[in-house]
């Protein structure tokens, strides 16, 4: 039985807990740990595990095989340090730090101790990855553009750039690993940032929205728009874009993919539209596009994965590693530095 510990019990916590909870055929949680009491007790409720203030502690008592770090993201460093230190396999939150030294000098520790680690990429594990990978491999792509647009999370930390890393880095990482994942890594980025937007939220310290311009290694070129101003969702129509010569893919993360300029090798009438059959996906055809829809949490085929992948010792089953979170944060952090600097920013992998 695979012993797990928690640490960080607050809203993403939460989140990794529901899905642990279904895994109890293999795994058990031992420990659960945050700073504030309460929230470690109301783990410890749903758990039955013993709630702790001191991660060390918990560590020490209930000798975990490994651990979920869900802090934010100026927390990282210590944590890490000491978990690599006991030899303890770890899945942490994204993104992984808000300095690139630290996060380059924690990768290098977990690849000399051997450890197996994932981050909370989840969009990774979508349903939709298997089909976009494949209009991808078979239609060369040219370009890619992505949007996101949200609001402001009711999260006091998030507000503050300094401490958050801004939009960019805490929350359209998402994307931004989706588009290097699928797209290729990127070579160089110049980012525009905006404010003056929101003016109607307390303690706020970012920017209100951005764009970034993406120079690929593979010689492509494509962008990456954020905001997070927007009051309602029609505000934009946020999505992934990748394009190639005669078709297009558009993913909605974790909501639907439509591929146009592409027709179906086998098709089944039904009442509502048609059914496409292939490779073990269905997807419908309506207005000349084959639209593929998610199916189920990704958050759980994410979060097992890392579990089955320590239980094997394998972590090649991880689809992102801390290393490949690494390479994500070089490139948010190169927007950012290209969004003060004013200047284009060659991105730092190593």
């Amino acid at each position: 039985m695979l012993k797990i510990a928690i640490i960080g019990c607050g809203g993403i916590g939460t989140y990794h807990l529901g899905h642990l909870l279904q895994f109890t055929d293999f795994s058990k949680i031992v420990g659960v740990c945050d700073l504030i009491s309460e929230r470690a007790e109301n783990f410890s409720a749903k758990t039955g595990a013993p709630a702790y203030t001191d991660y060390k502690v918990m560590y020490d008592e209930t000798k975990p095989d490994c651990v979920f770090i869900c802090v934010p993201p100026y927390c990282h460093g210590e944590i890490e340090y000491e978990t690599i230190r006991r030899g303890i396999h770890f899945f942490v939150e994204k993104p992984v730090a808000l300095d690139l030294d630290l996060a380059k000098d924690i990768r290098e520790k977990v690849e000399k101790a051997g450890l197996v680690t994932a981050v909370g990429f989840q969009c990774r594990y979508s349903a939709l990855v298997d089909p976009l990978n494949e209009f991808i491999a078979s239609h060369p792509l040219c370009y890619v553009d992505c949007v996101r647009v949200g609001g402001v999370p009711g999260v006091d930390w998030w507000r503050n750039k300094n401490i958050s890393g801004g939009q960019i880095v805490e929350q359209t990482i998402h994307n931004f690993d989706l588009v290097r994942w699928h797209f290729g890594d990127p070579e160089a980025v110049f980012t525009y940032g905006a404010r003056g937007y929101v003016n109607d939220v307390p303690n706020y310290n970012t920017d209100d929205v951005s764009v970034t311009a993406i120079r690929f290694k593979n010689g492509g070129i494509g962008q990456i728009s954020t905001g997070c101003y927007a009051k309602s969702g029609e505000a934009f129509d946020g999505k992934i874009t990748f394009s190639a010569r005669d078709s297009r893919a558009e993913l909605y993360i974790l909501g639907k993919l439509s591929i146009f300029g592409v027709k179906p090798q086998e098709v089944t009438a039904s009442e509502e539209t048609e059914v496409i059959k292939g490779d073990g996906n269905l997807a419908r055809s309506e207005g000349g596009a084959l639209i593929y829809t998610e199916k189920g949490d990704a958050g759980v085929p994410c979060d097992r994965t890392f579990l089955k992948a320590v239980e094997a010792g394998d972590r090649h089953m991880v689809r992102a590693d801390y290393n490949e979170a690494v390479k994500t944060l070089a490139f948010v952090l190169a927007c950012n530095k290209s969004m003060a600097t004013g200047k284009e920013v060659v991105i730092d992998y190593d």
